[in-house]
């Protein structure tokens, strides 16, 4: 059996592992500061050494493969946990991690099928899989955002919205304000992210195409159509959300659902 990829896979890790001692640094730094913080650093760059390790491994297998499914599955995988992790944000949401899930899925689908229909990626595992990554987390940042604002934010308007649903408002008439700063704050970082690419940070597509070689033209043709995608697929998924979250938010009667917003 050939185990020339397991050596050069150990031979790269050094470099990794030297890389730790930034992370030692921050360590002693936390812990001459009292901050308490020495076991949950240890822990997370422990966690991400191995979740990265094995995605790693599982990336390699698929990567080799040539069957659809294999990437179809990857991206559902990745659908659920940040639908999960989405939901955990709104944790007062009712099927808040439902909501969350469906509502990335229906944008990063979306913007995929526009991506591969347009020919800006051919679908091979190679390039969806870290593509949608990217959209994947964007969306599940931006979405749980929006459903914590949305809830958070009716709850602080409890009188005007039902004053509104009394005079014969629709609930999205009744709660137009809100959901337009809910869209709005969460999307904002997206957007300021967009309008300072390349002046502040060389984002991390582009970085690593250059480090692994391509030229910096070659490097922001990419990161360009990447930014396109991230403000697409967001803006999809928390729109979706907002529209998904109502069901839970009004009694059929169009009345507000109250034990919704009785915790804090």
């Amino acid at each position: 059996m050939d185990l020339e990829w397991m050596h050069e896979f150990l031979k790269g890790m050094i470099k990794p592992l030297l890389a730790t001692a930034v992370v030692l640094m921050a360590v002693l730094l936390s812990y001459f500061q009292k901050l308490g913080l020495e076991c949950e650093m240890i822990y997370s760059i422990l966690r991400a050494f191995l979740q990265l390790s094995v995605i790693g491994f599982v990336l390699q297998f698929i990567f080799s493969q040539h069957r659809s499914v294999w990437i179809i599955l990857a991206y559902l995988f990745m659908v659920s946990v940040a639908g999960y992790t989405a939901g955990q944000r709104a944790k007062h949401v009712p099927r808040g991690k439902y909501v969350a899930g469906v509502s990335i899925l229906a944008g990063t689908s979306v913007t995929m099928l526009l991506l591969v229909v347009l020919n800006v990626f051919p679908f091979t595992p190679r390039f969806i899989i870290p593509v949608a990554g990217m959209m994947v987390g964007n969306a599940m940042t931006v979405t749980g955002v929006t459903m914590k604002r949305l809830r958070d934010d009716i709850k602080m308007q409890l009188n005007l919205v039902e004053t509104a649903l009394a005079l014969g408002a629709t609930p999205r008439q009744a709660t137009f304000q809100q959901v337009k700063r809910a869209l709005v704050i969460a999307l904002s970082p997206v957007l300021d992210n967009a309008k300072t690419v390349g002046l502040i940070a060389l984002p991390g597509a582009m970085t690593g195409l250059i480090m692994g070689g391509a030229s910096p033209l070659e490097a922001i043709q990419l990161q360009i159509v990447v930014m396109n995608m991230l403000i697409g697929a967001s803006t999809l998924s928390s729109i979706v959300s907002t529209y998904l979250c109502w069901p839970a938010f009004f009694t059929p009667a169009y009345q507000l659902e109250t034990k919704v917003f009785s915790s804090n």
